[in-house]
């Protein structure tokens, strides 16, 4: 059976991938180097939904679901708000830009998606949604423990107007992302 490697997310428009792409450089200033493996511009992202190895064969039911999901909702607007750490700042895994906005609409919107996942044979996800982006991967949380840093976040706008199915193919060059299906929301 052929699979792929998918998520579902929300693209950035170039204006926020530009600010978070300033945060980066302003925090890789702050940080001791190559402790952290920051995400490139490009390659960021907001994940409503990690799916994993999908087979090929389901990919239109999962299209259909997806579109099905997204009709039921009005475009909404979140915008970058401030940095935090998963699974805090004082033994950082993870450094993201968090978000506000019109979270409800989000948390919406994420819950039908998940509900529309379920029949298709993913488990609705326990942990609670807390969109953010992330920025980069800390290697060793110990480089980090008595360091200050800090960056403003310019308070981006992000217009929700469409969900994407993206493949992700893993290379030793970092990831591929191919979007291989988008799904519009309505426009109010």
């Amino acid at each position: 059976m052929s699979t792929i490697r998918a998520f579902i997310a929300i693209q950035l428009p170039d204006d926020v991938r530009a600010a978070l792409a300033q945060v980066n450089e302003i925090l890789a200033a702050q940080l001791p180097q190559r402790s952290v493996r920051w995400v490139k511009p490009k390659l960021m992202h907001l994940t409503l939904r990690f799916l994993g190895d999908t087979a090929v064969s389901n990919l239109p039911s999962l299209y259909d679901a997806l579109d099905e999901s997204a009709a039921q909702h009005d475009e909404f607007m979140l915008r970058l708000d401030h940095l935090g750490c998963f699974p805090n700042c004082k033994q950082p895994r993870v450094i993201w830009a968090g978000l506000q906005g019109q979270l409800e609409a989000a948390d919406a919107f994420k819950q039908d998606i998940d509900a529309a996942l379920e029949p298709l044979g993913w488990e609705r996800e326990e942990r609670p949604f807390r969109p953010h982006l992330t920025l980069g991967r800390v290697k060793d949380s110990r480089m980090l423990r008595d360091t200050h840093w800090e960056a403003n976040i310019e308070k981006q706008a992000l217009p929700v107007t469409a969900i994407h199915l993206i493949e992700s193919e893993l290379t030793p060059g970092g990831p591929i992302y191919t979007v291989r299906h988008t799904s519009h929301l309505r426009v109010t």
